[in-house]
This record gives structure tokens, C-alpha cells and sequence, in this order.
């Protein structure tokens, strides 16, 4: 069954950064009113719009946009192989690493995180890939139960130095978590619509 919600799935373009740092700067706020220490560290804001941008101009960053209001409700980015936690022996090239997945607040309900989950499921079985993979906050205990919700298996858990994310989790290509309710990709009205993978047939 086709969603009947408005939103759509397009690429992010350059001038949605700053609706990418509201997202942002609203999910640091909510983490904050639960305790969690994620993103307390305000370096990690200004790091997360440099890479934003270079995923942007790399093609590898999504908005989900409500189709009545233009407003911006979630975005997902593709990685690169984060080398501090992914191995030769993972065999990286098997998985679609999903990074920088943050939905509105006002989008509550509509299971936008998981169908983003979902669109990047399909998108790693179209490439012949095995995996969907994260790596995640190794503090926040809410976060991992919710993607174990979604189908998520603890690989392992990294502790570099440097870092502060490293619970790795992966689930396989061929799940998916809302079937019935796939997002909509891409917007025949939109002259600057591109072509990017929905969903594999059959």
C-alpha cells in the first residue's frame, strides 16, 4: 500500500543547510531533556555542518520534505567507511553505512525514521549489498533500542580516544520495518527533481 502522508524523499540541496542545522540544533535540544550526553559537545555541531556540505556536494545527503509546507522534516546521509570502527574484516563494501539520520520533532508519528531506514534498505539490496550499518552514541541506551526495534544487531562496540559514538550495529538488506508505508522518492513537480533509487521491483 502507497503512503498517503505528504512528504517525499529528494536529494539535499546546498541551500537546505539551514533548515539541516535547525534539525540539528533541535535534536540537541531534545537529547538534552532526556539525559542523554549525545551531542552536548558544541564542537560537534559545527563538524556536522562541514561534513553535511561535503555530503551535499557529494550526492550523498536526503531531505524528507512535507509536500504541503516546503518545510524539511528529516534527513539521512550515506557514509564514507568510518575507518575508526569498520575493519578489512567487516568487509565494508557489503553494506550501505547510514549516517546523520534525524527526524522533526513536529514529524512524530509518521515513522519517518524507520522509512528512512527502510528506503536505505532497498537502496543497499538494489546495489547488491548484504547490510545496512550504523554506528551510533556509546552512551545513548534509548537510541539502540530503538534501531533494535528496527531490526538491529549489536556487531560490537568501539572505544577510540577521539570519538564518542562506536556502538556498531547492522541489520540485513532485506528487512524492512513499515513495507506497507515506503516513502515517496523524488516529486514530478519539482524541476529540480533528480533521479535517485526508490524502491527494487518485485
Amino acid at each position: 500500500m502507497k503512503s498517503t502522508l505528504t512528504e517525499y524523499l529528494r536529494p539535499a540541496w546546498a541551500e537546505d543547510v539551514p533548515a539541516l542545522m535547525a534539525l540539528r540544533t533541535e535534536a540537541e535540544e531534545w537529547l538534552s531533556s532526556k539525559g542523554t550526553d549525545q551531542w552536548s559537545d558544541p564542537e560537534t555541531g559545527a563538524k556536522a555542518i562541514t561534513k553535511w556540505r561535503a555530503s551535499i556536494d557529494e550526492g550523498r545527503a536526503w531531505v524528507v520534505v512535507d509536500d504541503d509546507s516546503g518545510k524539511v522534516l528529516g534527513t539521512v546521509s550515506r557514509g564514507p567507511v568510518d575507518r575508526d570502527f569498520w575493519t578489512d574484516e567487516d568487509r565494508p563494501e557489503s553494506a550501505f553505512h547510514l549516517y546523520k539520520l534525524i527526524v522533526a520533532r513536529q514529524a512524530a508519528g509518521r515513522h519517518l525514521g524507520a522509512r528512512l531506514v527502510d528506503w536505505a534498505s532497498n537502496l543497499a539490496a538494489m546495489e547488491g549489498r548484504d547490510w545496512v550499518r550504523i554506528d551510533t552514541w556509546r552512551t545513548n541506551k534509548g537510541l539502540h533500542s530503538y534501531y533494535e526495534r528496527l531490526g538491529f544487531k549489536h556487531v560490537r562496540t568501539e572505544c577510540p580516544s577521539h570519538r564518542r559514538s562506536g556502538w556498531l550495529a547492522q541489520r540485513p538488506a532485506s528487512t524492512l520495518s513499515q513495507p506497507d508505508f515506503p516513502l515517496t522518492v523524488g516529486h514530478p513537480s519539482k524541476e529540480r527533481s533528480a533521479t535517485i533509487p526508490t524502491q527494487p521491483s518485485g
